[in-house]
């Protein structure tokens, strides 16, 4: 995957003060890549300062979409674009600028040999920084409960900083998937898992945003331990 051409998926609402400085991270750090911004109609004009940003770099382009029905729908209009428009590797990213893009390239080089490539808070050498301790107990008791609930070899599991291959998307059944909050990444994770592909870890520093506000809410949680529950209970009547 040499010449492997890549494209960064960043799905916004209401990102305005984060979206610039991110893009240029990802710039910065991976020059060869482009990146696809992903608005869901936001009211704070996120969506133009990314047009705007477009039409200074031909790397980036811009999917406006008229409604806000969660996450996971963006990530997945951003796929079926990149799909089509014919990207080797697609990566999935935060606006806020919590996923360093420094750590970009190692994520890249590990998708080289692996069909995902997950930046992980919770695999050895990963950490987390300025974020509350609620948060960082939400997320390590979600992602354990899920690696030991569906018996998964992932220690963050609801990451949202990773790298497919386009192989890999094509390989799961995508449109199957209606998984809208957080437990989209299970929900992808495991599927990349049960179709028999490969998937890794690479460690993070996860910095907590210093602009905006987190999109996470109760319901979030309730879909992901609900949803996560179900995958369980269907695995053990497969087994």
């Amino acid at each position: 995957m040499e010449t492997a051409r890549t494209i960064v998926v960043i799905p916004t609402y209401n990102e305005s003060e984060s979206l610039a400085p991110t893009i240029a991270a990802v710039r910065a750090a991976v020059p060869t890549a482009s990146v696809l911004v992903v608005d869901d109609d936001s009211p704070d004009g996120t969506g133009a300062i990314a047009d705007a940003l477009a039409a200074q770099d031909p790397h980036i382009e811009v999917l406006h979409r008229a409604v806000r029905d969660g996450l996971g729908h963006a990530y997945l209009a951003g796929f079926r674009r990149a799909l089509d428009e014919g990207f080797d590797v697609i990566v999935e990213m935060d606006a806020d600028g919590s996923h360093p893009a420094t750590a970009l390239p190692a994520i890249l080089d590990a998708v080289r040999t692996h069909d995902l490539a997950i930046g992980s808070r919770w695999t050895p050498g990963g950490s987390v920084a300025n974020w509350p301790r609620r948060r960082e107990w939400l997320s390590r008791a979600a992602n354990t409960y899920a690696r030991l609930w569906l018996r998964i070899p992932v220690r963050d599991s609801t990451a949202g900083y990773r790298a497919f291959r386009a192989g890999s998307l094509r390989a799961i059944d995508l449109e199957g998937v209606d998984s809208r909050g957080y437990c989209f990444q299970i929900d992808l994770t495991l599927r990349v898992i049960d179709a028999g592909l490969s998937v890794t870890e690479v460690p993070i520093r996860f910095v907590d945003r210093v602009a905006g506000h987190s999109k996470m809410s109760g319901g979030i949680v309730v879909e992901a331990m609900l949803r996560v529950t179900g995958w369980g209970i269907q695995r053990l009547f497969r087994r």
